[in-house]
């Protein structure tokens, strides 16, 4: 990341832009009106966009619900993700990523909504397991004081012994011998998801929009995209320079 900083910084023609949120997208004739607020200041700035790329992640759905009609939104689906740290015998040496294989459902293969509880290693070659898949449902976004304690509640790793069983329990279904007192609750992320519980498997999705379909007027043109990333779960990070690159491919060429 601080290689991709650097690269930035460094180019003429691009800007970071730190602590700062998207509080509106509108859409203009030429482009995209955008409208920002950044960290300690009352006002906003507002700039027109050419080509937009929502790469929000828990949020882009929102940004793209704003614009459409209520029948016509993207309902977001949220689920806890725990990972638990792992310090044994049995397991010393290994140099790779275990998976194991997907649980499949009635609606056989792809059907699953989780990749399991995988063993990952980390930069310095520690052991992690995860993530497990717990469903979570968010209260009301308009409920003043309580969305936030929410969100810092279910961030907090359940280190219980019921917690840990659990894990071992399905650790040990693929990598027998892993010592469930090696095992200790490390870190927690929310996964956004395009599918309810049950609702089987779905992929990313790479959405494009355009102005014109906001403002009313020839469908077909194809000016001015903005284009959605949705449901960038897990292997979302592992598979995020293919997911730029696919992107730029979607962009009209010698777009800018």
């Amino acid at each position: 990341m601080q290689s991709f900083e650097k690269d930035i910084l460094d180019s003429p023609d691009a800007h970071l832009v730190y602590s700062t949120r998207v509080v509106r997208v509108d859409p203009e004739k030429n482009g995209w009106a955008v409208q920002t607020v950044s960290a300690g200041s009352d006002e906003s700035d507002t700039f027109l966009a050419k080509i937009l790329i929502n790469a929000s992640g828990l949020s882009a759905n929102l940004i793209l619900n704003s614009l459409l009609p209520r029948e016509k939104r993207v309902p977001i689906y949220f689920a806890k993700g725990s990972y638990a740290s792992y310090c044994g015998q049995h397991l010393k040496g290994i140099s790779r990523l275990i998976y194991p294989c997907p649980e499949v459902g009635r609606q056989g293969a792809f059907s699953f909504t989780s990749l399991g509880m995988h063993l990952t290693l980390d930069l310095q070659g520690k052991i992690k397991f995860g993530p497990d898949i717990e469903w979570i449902s968010p209260p009301d976004p308009t409920a003043d004081g309580e969305v936030e304690d929410y969100w810092r509640e279910h961030l907090v790793p359940d280190d219980s012994p019921a917690k840990m069983r659990e894990v071992h329990r399905a650790i040990a279904s693929y990598l027998p011998g892993v010592e469930l007192d090696g095992l200790s609750a490390d870190y927690v992320g929310i996964r956004p998801k395009l599918i309810p519980p049950g609702g089987g498997f779905q992929d990313f999705v790479f959405r494009t929009d355009y102005p014109i379909t906001f403002l009313g007027g020839d469908a077909d043109s194809r000016q001015a995209p903005m284009v959605t990333l949705l449901g960038i779960e897990s292997p979302g990070l592992t598979s995020s320079l293919a997911i730029a690159e696919r992107v730029v491919d979607m962009l009209p060429q010698g777009a800018e």
